[in-house]
């Protein structure tokens, strides 16, 4: 399979998508696209602020998903977890579409403004989504002037009540969200609650919790260490940008196992990293 029959390949399963927002709670929704989450914080009479924004072509999607919870209303912002094609896809044509800011890691900014690209895929880690992976994009939307850095302290513009948490591994200015009063981890990439290699996970997600996309991350030192960051703010729920949210006393038990034997569940017994 070449490059171009690949991504048509990628264009016929998205007709099998529906842009469907899923509300896990009043104020936090998302819509699950073929290949990673897009969230969205706020409930649909309040103001609102968008997590990721999928591929490039969902832009229409994620307009429909968003407008059947908040109507016409803008959100505040849209906040990225980081770079990859996946995350950062449509957040140019949705930023200018709203006329709002994004904000993502000041590290992750030299790849969103076309200064650097990612580390190449590795197909070796096994999987059928590994195997297309040598397909994917490493230079990610430029993005240009209208993308700032977020506060070094950890705030968030708009969202008072979070906060960000660095957890770098995966790329190294990938970071996840945080709310204290009910302890919602948005987890990005740092880890996912499906097979992420899997082609077979799209269609049949079965809820576990796996380290970040094998493919894609370039160090597994610090991707450990950011799961074990992850699993000591215990959280009660998480949305991971790959798989269905998951809650409750499994989760937080398969999140501890996964930090406790990182190097045995989640690093792949062959990389060429």
């Amino acid at each position: 399979m070449d490059k171009e029959e690949a991504w048509k390949e990628i264009e016929r399963l998205r007709d099998f998508d529906n842009a469907i927002t899923e509300e896990i709670q009043s104020d936090i929704a998302y819509y699950r696209t073929l290949f990673a989450n897009v969230i969205m914080v706020g409930s649909p009479t309040e103001d609102w602020v968008l997590i990721d924004t999928g591929l490039k072509k969902y832009r229409d999607r994620i307009l429909h998903a968003c407008k059947e919870r908040y109507g016409e209303k803008p959100p505040l912002a849209i906040l990225l977890t980081h770079g990859h094609f996946d995350h950062i896809g449509s957040a140019k044509t949705l930023a200018k579409y709203w006329n709002v800011p994004i904000f993502m890691h000041e590290k992750e900014l030299p790849y969103a403004t076309g200064k650097a690209a990612y580390m190449p895929c590795d197909p070796t880690v096994g999987g059928g989504v590994s195997l297309m992976s040598v397909f994917f994009p490493t230079k990610p939307e430029h993005l240009g002037d209208l993308v700032t850095a977020l506060p070094s302290d950890g705030t968030i513009p708009c969202l008072p009540e979070w906060r960000y948490i660095e957890t770098p591994g995966h790329t190294v200015g990938h970071i996840s969200f945080f709310r204290e009063k009910d302890k919602l981890l948005v987890a990005g990439d740092a880890i996912a609650t499906e097979k992420s290699e899997s082609s077979l996970s799209i269609f049949f997600p079965f809820q576990r919790l796996h380290g970040p996309p094998a493919y894609f991350t370039e160090d597994w030192y610090l991707a450990e260490e950011s799961v074990k960051r992850l699993a000591a703010l215990q959280p009660d729920t998480i949305i991971a940008g790959h798989g269905l949210p998951m809650q409750g006393e499994f989760m937080k038990e398969e999140l501890q196992q996964l930090a406790d034997h990182f190097a045995q569940q989640a690093v792949p017994k062959h990389k060429r990293h």
